[in-house]
């Protein structure tokens, strides 16, 4: 028989990519493409959702070309994706209505103090385990229909239809309106005990019910794919951070993993039962397989890490490439005195502070550019020591080792001040595509590819690892300052000046 094959398709902020798996969960082939990011305003971010869809195609292809292999080899596909972006396209034409808004975009940011009323950011905590944020699709959904009258009444008619990237990619894929339970969580309309679209919740934000996608868990086989994947099973969904979570086998209470890319992100598994955070984390769904009970999370989400490190190189130029930064900072000890909180669009977890911008503070003449490249990478670091300081209060689990993965994971400096800052073993794995093997991994589980989750465990192995070097007077001093820098982002936005 021809050896048998699993895709994945990543869908991310900045770029598409096709992995390719074989049963030992090795990358295979690959094929990648960035698409435009489009800035129509301060702090909007739009994506078009064609440009995606015809660079999806495109990778896949180039992939399958890479990997010298034909669709019919494709035992199934599964897709990740770059969550909480909102699309809304005519049902029977296929064409967006508007660019997709992006997860980044704080247009939303008036409407969303609107829509907390009285209660505030807690208003629907409860029911979707998310503050009321600018991050979250429902807001979004809403602009757009504020935005676009003449759209409601056709979304009530089902005419126009929303989904999230996997959503786009599967209706485009097999023409089934679907999405998976982690990208429901992302959307702040799902109930996280139910797991269905809640009813509440709709009726506040006035979205109609009828342009919302069927929820589904996040591996089972949602149709067939047409076009150049004929016959391919499309059989899992995950939000990228839920896919890593996944893909490094985070399978029992109590893992964590941190995904280190544009944003950094934390997620903890907390069993079968959802954790309300006291502490500005969120409360999200892990996974579902199949008919298997849900698993919940909580999560960590900041706004700014990779992306740091490229405005870095592209808005102040003090870097040709962004692995220079690694070089460039290795050149000093320590940062001179200087810290810089990139909070571009606001503080994520476990602040929540829309108003906040960032700043570079401790500036003497003595910093230079190799303190300020230290800086920008201890910014990585000590935004990750808040999130876990919140996880441990909020789990009463000690964090003891932190599974991390992602583009930045290459900066071999980065994982030492990681371990350093959080005083506790990093490990890297053979595969730090986590995302993509994730998404691999639920597919291959839905058909069979792979017989259970303990394969899988049986398929992760140890790359490198950091143990702590710094000494906890110094660790405690540092992350002093780090904290009085925070305290100088907020408040910069004065809302009653909109």
């Amino acid at each position: 028989m021809t050896e048998q094959f699993i895709a994945a398709i990543d869908q991310g902020t900045t770029s598409s990519r096709c992995m390719i798996f074989d049963q030992e969960g090795r990358i295979h082939s690959v094929g990648q493409r960035e698409h435009t990011q489009i800035f129509p305003r301060p702090g909007w971010v739009e994506h078009d959702a064609q440009e995606i869809w015809t660079n999806v195609e495109h990778v896949v292809r180039e992939a399958l070309e890479q990997g010298e292999i034909s669709p019919a080899q494709l035992a199934a596909v599964g897709i990740t994706n770059q969550r909480e972006t909102t699309v809304l396209w005519d049902a029977a034409t296929g064409a967006p209505v508007h660019n997709a808004i992006v997860w980044q975009d704080t247009r939303t940011d008036q409407l969303v103090r609107e829509l907390g009323g009285g209660v505030g950011q807690e208003r629907f905590r409860e029911r979707c385990g998310l503050p009321l944020a600018t991050y979250f699709s429902g807001p979004k959904i809403r602009w757009l229909l504020d935005e676009k009258p003449e759209l409601r009444q056709r979304c009530e008619r089902g005419e126009v239809l929303f989904g999230t990237m996997d959503t786009w990619l599967i209706w485009k894929l097999t023409g089934e309106h679907v999405t998976d339970v982690t990208n429901a969580s992302r959307t702040m309309l799902m109930n996280l005990h139910t797991l269905d679209w809640d009813d509440s919740i709709l009726e506040a934000l006035d979205i109609p019910r009828a342009m919302l996608p069927t929820i589904r868990s996040s591996a089972e086989v949602y149709g067939e794919a047409t076009g150049f994947l004929a016959g391919v099973p499309v059989a899992s969904a995950l939000g990228d951070q839920h896919a890593a979570l996944f893909g490094q086998t985070c399978f029992d209470p109590g893992d964590v993993k941190g995904t280190y890319g544009t944003g950094t992100f934390l997620v903890l598994n907390t069993g079968t039962e959802p954790v309300m955070s006291e502490t500005g984390l969120l409360t999200t769904l892990g996974y579902k397989i199949g008919d298997q009970p849900a698993i919940y999370a909580l999560e960590g989400a900041i706004a700014v890490t990779g992306s740091l490190v490229q405005w870095l190189r592209d808005n102040l130029e003090l870097i040709e490439t962004a692995p220079e930064i690694e070089t460039l900072a290795r050149t000093v000890d320590d940062n001179g005195g200087c810290y810089v909180v990139p909070a571009f669009s606001g503080l994520f977890a476990p602040h929540w502070r829309s108003d906040a911008r960032g700043v570079m503070a401790g500036l003497t003449g003595y910093v230079t550019k190799a303190h300020i490249a230290r800086a920008v990478l201890e910014a990585t670091a000590w935004q990750t020591r808040e999130v876990v300081d919140a996880m441990n209060t909020d789990s009463g689990i000690p964090l003891t080792s932190l599974r991390v993965d992602g583009g930045m994971t290459a900066d071999n400096l980065l994982m030492q001040i990681l371990a350093d800052v959080l005083n506790i073993e990093v490990v890297r794995p053979m595969v730090a595509e986590t995302t993509c093997l994730g998404a691999a991994y639920a597919a291959g589980l839905a058909v069979g590819y792979w017989p259970s989750i303990e394969s899988l465990r049986a398929n992760w192995h140890k790359a490198a690892e950091w143990e702590p070097q710094m000494a906890p007077d110094k660790r405690e001093a540092e992350y002093h300052n780090w904290q009085k820098a925070v305290q100088r982002t907020l408040g910069w936005v004065e809302h009653d000046d909109a």
